[in-house]
């Protein structure tokens, strides 16, 4: 919001238990450094000396030691206002609960948090990187103090003497509710409905018509590096479009987006595509990266997240989020958009700390959600009718899922882009076969080597083969299993049972994965085939190539052509 807003304050608020999570300052102070200009986000530590269960863990640091910890995180002016100055109830301990002050120094404490708010919001609209620190007990105002506020447990009801001595003690007279509630209608300025820049829709460039390139059948081309293209073509068109990665584009075959909108760093050097004004944000923590990505789009910008598949839970929760938020949203916002690459198939020789597709299985389940498309592009051109397709969306969750090796293009665009929306493409019928129809279901490309190898043994056999590449599964539902018809923005475009059937025929259905099975959920349910099964993902391990790791998962010719002979004779 403060970077796309900069004459707008944007307070935050921070408890010291989260405090206690390592990436707060850390993930602030990367911000900073590549965004220096911006100073109008306002951190409101509220400092009680508790977390939700426990103390927390900064509970015993000093006021100087708490400031000092602010500063060498590059905050210009750490402002800290500690009730245990104004107690003039004898309590003991360096938490202290406000509410048991007399009238007066009761007065003075919030004169003293007004005044003290009021120049860090000066400080923080004047460039000057600032923080406000509030010190009291955890649960002053409330039915009980320390952790065990932060809950309302069956035992709190109107009539338990906790919760009515509370009340009991803190009872305002009419005319100070009225006070209150005059209070709510004049901060900031008016409702919230008129005045929040987070219920205004952001006006952003418009892109025209994508560049996409139609690859020739055939031609071995890196999706992820196709992809690249067009990302640094929407940066070109739109100043405020960010790119965010931990990993870097380079490991990702997506150098091209580094040279052309250049890494956002203080140090320049062309060798690194490092300038400060660059629209690629490089921070060494996927928190960060999805948290910028996530909320710029909340906030109405487009973004995007790149990672790898290995590395992408570390930041995946708080996407899953705003894809909630952009659920219930009353306005358009563009899309988060995603991409994680250098799938488990590509990391055999990283082993298993780089083969995590489990992932997809989490992706998969979001797909009810209503907003969440998972999109597996089958070669370098559905990659870029899936980036399209995504980016054009609004207020849903696009995760794109590809290789960062190149492979044999098997879509022409104009099928791409139809297969996309549709849900699923053909890629190969065999036409006839005398022992029956098989259909080959694959969610990936990389995978799709051994698919059609195994189509060439089945076809020799007398099997009429088809391979079907499951792009944007999502589509394939029943409209009835998905929430579409509770979300804002909603796409309903599900595929209609006669398109779905005339499309999945045969009496064998093999689903095929590269990654985890959750995704093809929506054929297995909708599939007519007499006998139906899967070939997935099993375990990470490492090896020296890509068709190593998939015979240690049970992905190869021989095991397709076996599962086949199975289903077959049953």
């Amino acid at each position: 919001g403060a970077l796309l807003h900069p004459g707008t304050l944007f307070p935050v608020t921070i408890g010291d238990g989260g405090f206690g999570e390592p990436y707060v300052l850390s993930a602030m102070k990367h911000f900073h450094f590549a965004y220096p200009r911006v100073t109008n986000y306002l951190p409101v530590l509220v400092w009680n000396g508790f977390s939700q269960e426990h103390h927390s863990m900064v509970s015993l640091m000093t006021n100087d030691e708490m400031i000092a910890y602010w500063r060498a995180h590059d905050f210009d002016e750490v402002i800290l206002v500690d009730a245990k100055n104004f107690d003039d109830a004898g309590q003991e301990g360096a938490y202290v609960d406000s509410t048991r002050f007399s009238f007066g120094q009761r007065l003075a404490f919030m004169e003293a948090v007004l005044t003290g708010m009021a120049k860090a919001a000066d400080g923080a609209l004047g460039g000057r990187h600032t923080a406000f620190i509030l010190k009291q007990m955890k649960g002053a105002g409330v039915h009980v103090l320390g952790a065990k506020s932060h809950n309302l447990y069956p035992k709190d009801t109107p009539d338990s003497p906790e919760i009515k001595a509370a009340l009991e003690c803190r009872a305002l007279s009419p005319e100070s509710w009225a006070l209150v509630r005059e209070n709510f209608l004049r901060a900031g300025g008016g409702p919230a409905a008129k005045t929040a820049v987070t219920e205004q829709v952001l006006e952003i460039a418009k892109l025209g018509e994508f560049p996409l390139e139609d690859f020739a059948l055939g031609e071995p081309v890196v999706p992820a590096t196709a992809m690249g293209a067009l990302v640094a073509w929407v940066g070109q068109q739109d100043p405020r479009f960010v790119v965010t990665n931990a990993d870097g584009n380079e490991a990702s075959a997506m150098k091209n987006i580094n040279d052309a909108l250049k890494i956002r760093h203080p140090t320049e050097d062309p060798l690194y595509n490092q300038q400060p004004s660059g629209q690629v944000y490089e921070p060494l923590n996927e928190d960060a990266c999805a948290g910028l990505a996530a909320g710029l789009a909340l906030l109405g910008s487009r973004s995007l997240w790149l990672s790898y598949e290995s590395f992408a839970i570390n930041g995946w929760p708080i996407m899953q989020t705003v894809a909630q938020a952009m659920a219930e949203l009353r306005r358009k916002t563009p899309s988060t958009v995603c991409m994680f690459t250098a799938g488990a198939l590509e990391q055999g020789r990283n082993g298993w700390t780089h083969q995590r597709p489990e992932i997809e299985n989490y992706f998969a389940a979001q797909m009810r959600n209503g907003n969440v498309f998972l999109l597996y592009p089958t070669d370098a051109n559905a990659i870029q009718a899936a980036y399209e397709y995504a980016v054009n969306s609004v207020n849903k969750s696009m995760v794109i899922i590809a290789s960062k090796s190149p492979l044999p293009v098997r879509l022409t665009m104009t099928q791409a882009r139809e297969a996309v929306r549709k849900g699923a493409a053909l890629l190969h019928d065999a036409g006839t076969g005398n022992r029956g129809t098989v259909t080959l279901a694959v969610t990936g490309d990389m995978v799709l080597l051994p698919v059609f190898a195994a189509s060439q043994v089945l076809e020799k056999e007398g099997y009429r083969v088809r391979i079907l590449s499951v792009i944007n599964p999502r589509q394939l539902y029943r409209p009835a299993d998905v929430a579409a018809h509770t979300v804002s923005e909603a796409d309903k475009g599900f595929m209609c049972d006669t398109d779905f059937h005339d499309l999945f025929i045969g009496e064998v259905l093999l689903g095929i994965s590269g990654g985890t099975s959750g995704a093809l959920e929506p054929v297995l349910l909708r599939s007519r085939a007499r006998q139906r099964d899967v070939l997935a993902w099993l375990r990470g391990e490492t090896t020296a190539t890509p068709a190593e790791l998939m015979a240690f998962n049970g992905i190869t010719v021989e095991s397709i052509v076996n599962k086949i002979h199975g289903l077959d004779a049953g």
